[in-house]
């Protein structure tokens, strides 16, 4: 071999070995938050003032984990009470540059605030009709919704990293509760979030997102636990049955970073 050749051969294998070494840093990350009340830290009792009802706030879980990671940009648009026309109408924080989104929705669609109106002011019967008539919603319609959610999302921000957040069982059945809703009201609204789970799972897996499960992650933290991540009938009440502060940070956030980082 030449000289010549020898030196330029030692250089590029040279080069090859740093750039091993030193890869190529990653993509700044442009993220932004879409969802309801779970998404937007309703129940943290902390929130942005410029939010307004929304009730966005910097103890939910998409600002904890911008905070910990610092992203190149962070954007939530989360609001509570939103259902799914209303998240598509968030996706326009969306561009082609949005390079990761969590989506938490359909809670509301499923009428989750009437559920628990009724299984607190109805008999046990009430409560179960009500629950099984959501869960016939949640089978039949929500669906359909949950698409042209996810199809929204995918067209706004074609090559971003979409999470999808499911939501947790509210209640331990049987539980340390002595007062309150029965156990038989517990777990029809516990079943109702297992049916929330079926059908957010499945329409996320089909529209190629991934979708994260945190029933696991609240079992043993749940109303009626010894170590509680959800309020119970708080005030003001539209905290309750939400997140609180240990759900958000050590539910939630743990959570996502296990799928994000």
């Amino acid at each position: 071999m030449r000289p010549a050749h020898f030196i330029a051969s030692v250089v590029t294998a040279a080069a090859a070995v740093i750039a091993l070494a030193n890869p190529a840093s990653a993509a700044p990350v442009n993220y932004v938050a879409l969802g309801d009340s779970y998404a937007s830290g309703l129940g943290t009792g902390s929130y942005d003032g410029a939010s307004g009802s929304c009730k966005r706030g910097p103890l939910a879980y998409p600002a904890l984990w911008a905070a910990a990671t610092a992203p190149a940009s962070f954007k939530s648009v989360a609001c509570s009470g939103a259902r799914t026309g209303d998240v598509i109408n968030q996706s326009a924080a969306l561009t082609s540059g949005t390079n990761l989104v969590t989506v938490q929705v359909g809670g509301n669609d499923a009428g989750f605030t009437d559920v628990i109106t009724t299984c607190t002011f109805g008999s046990d019967q009430d409560c179960t009709n009500r629950v099984n008539q959501s869960k016939t919603y949640i089978a039949n319609t929500l669906p359909g919704l949950l698409n042209n959610v996810y199809g929204t999302i995918r067209s706004k921000s074609p090559s971003a990293r979409v999470v999808v957040l499911g939501y947790p069982r509210i209640y331990k059945v049987p539980g340390t509760c002595n007062v309150g809703l029965s156990d038989t009201k517990r777990a029809a609204i516990n079943s109702g979030s297992d049916a929330l789970h079926n059908a957010i799972s499945a329409r996320a897996g089909a529209a190629g997102f991934t979708y994260i499960d945190v029933r696991g992650a609240f079992t043993g933290h749940e109303i009626c636990s010894s170590s509680w991540w959800l309020n119970s009938l708080s005030w003001p009440v539209e905290e309750s049955y939400h997140p609180n502060r240990g759900g958000h940070q050590s539910g939630y956030l743990p959570a996502l970073r296990a799928v994000i980082g």
